[in-house]
């Protein structure tokens, strides 16, 4: 393999043995501009050797989100949160990429992507790294985050450290409430393996004796009950010193696994968890109900081909080989840890967990003044365009533009997309009004939004009962577009409002997620968004949009022709300057043209959260590219592109990522910023993104992230600063 082209983890603290305080990052570069070298005419720009593995790049994003759990600038408690988000993300890694590696080997299919790269030589670095990083995941937990949290007050009990009367409780909690709902199965002829269900806890039990018919003891399984909480909280009575005391479920089973088999001696009793490929497909030719054939997809998912499998560390090396052998793994898909198999569920301890000292401060988000002087959003809206930059200020507007508008006898029709929303939240509850009060509702509602599909089913039989028109979208084409379109009568005539985003229609996600919204009555821009919408509710040819930019068909092209129109400016001497930011970038006609604008001369600045394939830094080929990630307290999701254009700038919001899935198999929209005042405001909350020396890592071109830090300048977080400026109170 040729090291030049490996994306190794980043060079990034460990924790010290006893569980020290970590060493100090490096920052060995800065983000001033170099001398560059001159292009290289004869370069070939599909060379692999310029491009990062796809799934190599993500992998280096999780990795990225547990160094949060040792950086103290956090607060302790959101520290764990981050430990736990990276195993939630390494669940989803897992169940879709890893799973998708392993399909193509199983295949024989030896397609790789631009990098050149074998899906076996892919799955085999991914196990190096995935090894190293969970092993290190669970040192972290319990050498530096479970003894900083003692500190506080909160402590996990291990069974070992037990009183009597924790003893004598969790002996009574078993018995109430885990043992008439346990049922652990026996193997032998009659009872083999089970099916388990995808991430489900489980033991393994080594047992000895005979049982009530005779039968010679062996082995069983103990499935977890699904229904129990992971980590229980012990009444305040029996903790010691003034502590806030959890014990974990898997402890109580493992302590009192005789009890199940009663009569029977219990010679091991190991926790494990199975994860199982996870992602779905429908075939649009054999398909003629979508609804119907994601719900059976959704029962198939939870019983997918396994693809990784945890066990307690100390689990004996002739039960972890049954197992791999039960799931037809191989000894690389085996993973020991020293904890919890499941530590994803330890995310309910932080919601019950009251200690505000311990999380980051509240706030409350703010309002741009033309909706604070106004009690009608639309009538704002009216007098000129609003955007709002969540969760830094309120994503209510939205919300009330839209229940403004079920209740407005004025208001003729509205149509909504909605990709992640959840069957209960406002943006439904509006809309069933809507219907309900007999407004034209259309609500375009993407079924196969990964691990939303029983929400967005069952928003939309909601939908459907009250009366709205739901359409499922394009069949090939997942609806990504961000977008709402409201149609009023006002003095005789018919006046269209819209709403445009960079997120989702969720309040929860608002309050978590960086996103733009784009409040609109422009009559261009709304005319544009009306059509789009009959593009996906009817049929016909594509029609002519004037402002937006629209995939599958406009978007991809005019991307490569704006970044190709800033090279050629650079060409004849003007200054070019462009900035990208977006969650991924992987498409590879992107990534040349932006190759092409580096040997141009365009300062490029790409603030690319997760996966990216662009190798910057390469002399001749992209020495003005400077990549950065910004990871913190808020997961960065805004998709704003940037362009100086010779002085003319023309700043873009969308729904899209610089990813081939966006670009062809998705419906997307990219809206330009017409008011320019806000355009400027966005202008300058992506400068304040470049200066961040807080929460960036500089991608280099080996593939590493190196985290910057202020050194003797002052400390700059992006987020920190958005927030003071943006919200209400911080």
């Amino acid at each position: 393999m040729d090291e030049s082209r490996r994306p190794d983890t980043p060079s990034a603290p460990d924790i010290a043995p006893g569980g020290e305080a970590p060493a100090p990052r490096l920052n060995q570069t800065r983000t001033g501009i170099k001398p560059k070298a001159m292009p290289d005419p004869e370069a070939d720009l599909t060379d692999p050797g310029l491009y990062f593995n796809r799934e190599l790049s993500h992998l280096q994003f999780n990795v990225r989100v547990l160094e949060q759990a040792l950086d103290e600038a956090h607060p302790l408690l959101n520290r764990l949160m981050f430990l736990l988000i990276f195993s939630s993300n390494m669940d989803e890694f897992f169940e879709i990429r890893v799973a998708g590696l392993k399909n193509q080997v199983a295949l024989g299919d030896e397609t790789t992507g631009s990098d050149g790269r074998l899906p076996r030589s892919v799955l085999a670095e991914i196990a190096q790294i995935a090894h190293e990083q969970v092993e290190r995941q669970y040192r972290i937990l319990n050498e530096a985050l479970i003894p900083a949290l003692e500190t506080q007050g909160l402590r996990f009990r291990r069974r070992g450290d037990w009183t009597e009367a924790q003893r004598t409780w969790v002996r009574d909690y078993f018995e109430t409430e885990i043992m008439p709902v346990i049922s652990p199965i026996g193997l032998d002829p009659s009872h083999p393996f089970p099916r388990l269900v995808n991430k489900s806890l489980n033991f393994i039990v080594e047992l000895e004796g005979k049982d009530a018919f005779g039968r010679e003891g062996g082995m069983a399984i103990l499935p977890a009950p699904r229904s129990l909480p992971r980590v229980i909280a012990l009444p305040s009575d029996l903790c010691e010193g003034g502590f806030t005391e959890y014990v974990f479920l898997s402890s109580m089973i493992h302590a009192h696994a005789e009890e199940v088999f009663p009569g029977m001696t219990v010679r091991g009793c190991y926790q494990f968890r199975l994860t199982r490929n996870a992602d779905m497909s429908v075939d649009p030719e054999d398909v003629s109900d979508l609804a119907s054939a994601l719900r059976g997809e959704l029962l198939s998912r939870r019983y997918g081909s396994g693809v990784r499998l945890e066990v307690a560390d100390n689990c004996p090396e002739e039960l972890a080989d049954f197992l791999l052998k039960q799931f037809e793994l191989e000894a690389t898909d085996l993973y020991r840890v020293n904890g919890p198999v499941n530590l994803t569920r330890m995310m309910s301890v932080l919601g019950e967990v009251e200690r505000p000292e311990l999380c980051y401060r509240s706030f409350t988000p703010g309002l741009p003044k033309a909706l604070s002087k106004r009690d009608s959003v639309l009538q704002a809206v009216a007098e000129g365009d609003i955007l709002l930059h969540h969760p830094f200020q309120s994503f209510s507007p939205v919300e009330e533009m839209l229940r403004e508008a079920a209740r407005d006898p004025d208001v003729l029709a509205i149509k909504q997309t909605l990709y992640r929303t959840g069957a209960d939240s406002p943006i439904v509850n509006a809309l069933v009004e809507a219907a309900g009060n007999g407004k034209e509702v259309t609500v375009v509602i993407e079924l196969r939004a990964r691990f939303d599909e029983a929400d967005n089913l069952a928003l939309a039989s909601r939908l459907q009962e009250a009366g709205a028109i739901v359409i499922y979208g394009v069949m090939a084409y997942k609806t990504h577009a961000k977008m709402m379109h409201i149609v009023r009568r006002e003095k005789g005539q018919l006046r269209h409002y819209a709403h445009l985003g960079t997120g989702n229609y969720h309040s929860k996600t608002a309050k978590l997620y960086t996103d733009y919204s784009l409040l609109t009555a422009h009559p261009t821009l709304c005319a544009d968004v009306h059509k789009v919408f009959q593009q996906l509710s009817g049929m016909g040819r594509a029609r002519r949009i004037e402002k937006l930019l629209h995939a599958p068909f406009t978007l991809h092209e005019r991307l490569v022709a704006m970044i190709d129109r800033e090279a050629e400016h650079a060409r004849k001497g003007k200054r070019a300057h462009l900035i990208i930011k977006c969650n991924s970038l992987t498409e590879p006609k992107l990534i040349q043209a932006l190759y092409r604008a580096s040997q141009a001369g365009v300062e490029c600045d790409l603030i690319i959260r997760g996966m990216c394939c662009l190798r910057p830094g390469l002399p001749g080929i992209s020495e003005s590219i400077r990549v950065r990630s910004i990871i913190g307290r808020f997961l960065e999701h805004t998709r704003v592109f940037h362009f100086h254009n010779d002085g003319k700038p023309e700043t873009w919001g969308s729904s899209a990522d610089f990813m081939a899935r966006n670009m062809f198999h998705r419906v997307e929209t990219c809206f330009p910023l017409l008011d320019k005042k806000l355009a400027a405001r966005v202008r300058k909350d992506l400068e304040t993104y470049l200066v961040d020396n807080c929460q960036s890592w500089l991608l280099q071109g080996d593939g590493t992230f190196v985290k910057q830090t202020p050194g003797e300048a002052a400390p700059i977080s992006a987020q920190e600063t958005l927030l003071y400026a943006y919200a209400a109170r911080a």
